[in-house]
């Protein structure tokens, strides 16, 4: 029983000193998951002024307009897929307008969520509706967390 005992509080030493060695010599800051904040912005184009902007896309009803050093861009889509970029391009291409992805690193974990749960719809979806549908969606929610949209 002595013997048991002793070497109990061996182990117990040793895994506290273990312990407080891993504890100190631990970086400060470990992710262990390291998210890729990467959006792809589906760009229409940049207009000089707001009349401009309106008078060409003014029978757009999914876009996203945003004042940025004096000029208005003009987004149709959001999404942190590729894939999902390039299907809501075809669908706007197809429909005669010129598109744009562009990279965007965003930090907001909010929107990060909301996007990749729209990001699975828009995967799954073949309709053309309702992709729009949820690009309408993201870019409100676009909107309403981070607040630049007109």
């Amino acid at each position: 029983m002595k013997k048991t005992m002793l070497l109990a509080v061996i182990f117990v030493f040793l895994g506290a000193i273990c312990g407080n060695y891993l504890y100190r010599n631990a970086p400060d800051s470990i992710s262990v998951f390291q998210e890729n904040n990467t959006f792809y912005f589906l760009q229409e184009g940049i207009y000089s002024s707001k009349d401009i902007m309106q008078e060409n896309v003014g029978d757009l009803t999914n876009k996203l307009a945003i004042l940025e050093d004096n000029k208005y861009y003009v987004y149709v889509g959001i999404t942190m897929d590729k894939d999902n970029a390039n299907k809501i391009k075809k669908i706007y291409e197809d429909m005669g307008y010129k598109i744009y992805i562009k990279s965007v690193t965003l930090d907001n974990e909010e929107f990060v969520s909301n996007v990749s749960q729209f990001d699975l719809l828009v995967k799954e979806s073949d309709s053309k509706d309702d992709i729009l549908t949820v690009e309408e969606v993201v870019m409100a929610n676009y909107e309403q967390i981070i607040g630049t949209g007109m």
